[in-house]
């Protein structure tokens, strides 16, 4: 069977057998209404018999004269209307923005099919937003109120850069703020962006305090910029583990975010490092200690090294230790390989966030390995894996190698989603040896 070519926009033609419907139009639609949309979206709402909508939506198009179909809190039943009615009439869907972007496009696309839709989109409010506070969004951490819980979305904020939220009545953006400042998080500058393209548009500036006491209407997107050099506090209420904490359970290294070892590689380093109840444990490139205070949880009569270098990472290390309760870890401010010169040899020996200086640090941490101990790596980069993997070759018969690779459930409309973490690697061996 030979590639299938697409052509572009058009009704669907049937196959042999197989009744003809319509394709159906989803459009994107600006706050400033008919003027928003291009010649082409014009042309389908024209055609259209039946549009479907918001009733803020529809009200855009008052000169509409087919049948409306107002979207309730039923998206099933309203999947199923479109299925039917597309068998012999002219359907455009009308949605705020991009509606593939936290659009009712997604839904629709997941039950009925690609080849059943085309989607214009119109530019997202989300997209209007950054480009009005003159900041980029690329890295950013979006998000809608209407589609995850505000617990949720507060674990991601708390280690965020910046942040774009959909509001919505229900939660707007002071419930947003004053839920941050009860989880103590006070370190963004924040922008409420309403009516975005319309002639009321408005843009709001302010701290979290100052936000939290406004009123702001309907339709708005919320902007948060993280204030430079704040590490960022961890989750209070949460339900400290012996191991497998969930990231936002610890404060966490600025500007360095993305170098604690995430919960499920920090799991699998710990079940490799095989510990025991007196194991001397070091913990080569701590950062802010996650690996340290699980590894000390373990190791409950042992003795941790968490060995840093950056003082701004030794303090948060203090932190977390008084914030789980452990009192046998000994931050050594050191770099490696010179921090290993006085500290006793290793039953088990994590190494992370090491960079290029990989191999050295291995073969100097693998030389003060007790015989029978572990040693695990954990490295981002395949060219590390390469170093790493041929170093230990040669001191070991058998390396042990993992690809950690991963996706977090998420909740859209009626719809489970899953958002990829970065690959990881875990390199690990056993030192021959009584």
């Amino acid at each position: 069977m030979g590639p299938r070519l697409w052509k572009g926009p058009s009704e669907r033609v049937a196959n042999q057998g197989e009744r003809c419907v319509n394709t159906v139009y989803v459009v994107g639609i600006g706050d400033d209404g008919m003027e928003s949309l291009p010649d082409s979206a014009r042309r389908r709402l024209e055609e259209a018999e039946l549009l479907v909508g918001t009733e803020r939506t529809l009200a855009m198009i008052p000169s509409f004269e087919g049948e409306c179909l107002p979207v309730e809190t039923d998206l099933g039943d309203m999947v199923r209307r479109i299925e039917k009615a597309r068998v012999d009439r002219k359907i455009v869907v009308l949605a705020s923005g991009d509606p593939m972007f936290y659009g009712v496009a997604r839904y629709l696309v997941d039950r009925l099919g690609k080849e059943s839709f085309e989607v214009l989109p119109h530019v997202s409010s989300m997209q209007l937003a950054f480009a009005r506070v003159k900041e980029s969004w690329d890295e950013a951490y979006l998000t809608n109120v209407a589609s995850q819980p505000l617990e949720t979305i507060v674990d991601r904020i708390r280690i965020a850069e910046k942040v774009g939220i959909f509001t919505n009545e229900s939660v707007p953006p002071s419930a947003v703020a004053r839920c941050l400042l009860d989880e103590g998080i006070s370190y963004f500058r924040v922008s409420v962006c309403e009516n975005l393209g319309a002639a009321n548009e408005v843009v709001t500036y302010g701290t979290l305090a100052e936000i939290s006491e406004m009123e702001f209407g309907p339709l708005n997107v919320m902007i948060l910029i993280r204030e430079p050099d704040v590490p960022e506090t961890a989750r209070e209420d949460a339900e400290l583990m012996i191991f497998g904490n969930p990231d936002e359970n610890f404060r966490q290294t600025r500007p360095h975010r993305g170098l604690l070892t995430s919960a499920e590689v920090r799991t699998l380093a710990l079940a490799k490092l095989n510990l025991k109840r007196k194991s001397v444990v070091w913990d080569v490139g701590a950062g802010s200690g996650s690996v340290s205070i699980e590894t000390a949880q373990l190791a409950t009569e042992g003795k941790v090294y968490a060995i840093e270098p950056e003082v701004e990472d030794g303090l948060l290390i203090r932190e977390n230790a008084e914030r789980f309760g452990v009192d046998n870890i000994q931050i050594v401010a050191q770099r490696a390989p010179e921090a290993f010169r006085d500290l006793p040899d290793a039953d088990a020996i994590f190494i992370g966030g090491v960079g290029r200086e990989t191999v050295g640090i291995i073969e100097a941490a693998f030389d003060r390995l007790k015989p029978g101990g572990h040693l695990v790596a954990n490295v981002a980069s395949l060219e590390n894996v390469s170093a790493a993997t041929s170093t230990l070759k040669a001191l070991v018969p058998h390396v042990g190698i993992l690809m950690v690779n991963l996706a977090r459930g998420t909740h859209q409309l009626e719809s489970i989603r899953f958002e990829a973490v970065n690959p990881s690697f875990l390199i690990f061996v056993t030192k021959s040896g009584a």
